[in-house]
């Protein structure tokens, strides 16, 4: 951290997000608005100096740093774990290490890495990590007529509900190397804004040519494969496993392989 007190730092922000407290510090101010878009849903601007992490944002061609003047770096106080000569792909890692941090220390919430829809009223919860194919799934059920929650993380209360983490769906491009952001609205549907009782935990996997037969799980099967994707669980598992327990005493959970996500969205809202 001494080294990088020694720059100087043309802009910064400190916000609130979900009861955590972070702020980010840029030595070029140009782009603190591409600093705002990296923050998490419905943060709110905080005043006073004290942070719980601070991120340091160094946009390459500084005449600070002639040693690395190609490239961008950002760190987490203190410690670097982004750099490249894209600034693109640095704030990416911005944005998600700044919601990885704030979903672990989250109070009063849990959160799940799973994608969310909404439908009659009750929330369909998907959880797997990336690459599992949730925000295909979710994509699909958004076209097919659910609403949208989630495509990145289910954000529970104390009573089991799930509340709307409205970001773009970030949709991986067919030909690789990043993705397509579209709205809920983009895709045919609507974004939800009240929190929902789960109505039902869908457990899949992608496997080309699969056909769907789900099987339905026990309620601590439901909640292993949920806390399986818990973020805080570590900080702060008897929370964690409270939440859970009221999820799945109350909605069944379906585990099963899938094939494509338009090939069972329909199938999936008919049955819900």
């Amino acid at each position: 951290m001494a080294k990088l007190d020694r720059l100087v730092w043309t802009a910064g922000i400190a916000v609130t997000s979900y009861g955590v407290r972070v702020g980010v510090r840029v030595n070029n101010s140009e782009v603190l608005r591409q600093i705002v878009d990296c923050l998490p849903p419905g943060w709110k601007p905080t005043s006073g100096d004290k942070v719980e992490r601070l991120y340091s944002l160094i946009v390459g061609g500084s005449s600070q740093r002639p040693g690395v003047r190609r490239f961008n770096l950002v760190y987490a106080d203190g410690l670097r774990f982004g750099r490249s000569e894209r600034l693109e792909e640095v704030l990416e890692s911005l944005e998600g290490e700044i919601k990885l941090y704030v979903a672990e220390h989250a109070r009063r919430r849990v959160f799940i890495h799973a994608g969310v829809v909404g439908w009659n009223g009750k929330a369909i919860i998907i959880p797997g990590s990336s690459f599992s194919g949730k925000t295909t799934l979710v994509a699909e059920l958004v076209r097919a007529g659910a609403t949208y929650y989630s495509d990145e993380y289910a954000v529970l209360d104390a009573l089991g509900r799930v509340h709307p983490y409205s970001r773009p769906l970030a949709i991986r491009k067919p030909e690789g190397g990043g993705w397509n952001k579209h709205s809920a609205e983009e895709l045919g549907g609507r974004a939800g804004i009240k929190p929902l009782p789960v109505g039902l935990v869908l457990v899949s996997s992608y496997q080309a040519g699969a056909r769907w037969k789900p099987r339905s799980l026990s309620a601590g099967q439901g909640a292993l494969a949920l806390l399986n994707n818990t973020v805080s669980v570590r900080l702060n598992p008897e929370a964690a496993l409270d939440t859970l327990e009221r999820v799945v005493s109350h909605a069944p959970v379906l585990k099963g392989t899938r094939g494509e996500a338009r090939d069972i969205a329909d199938a999936l809202l008919s049955r819900f």
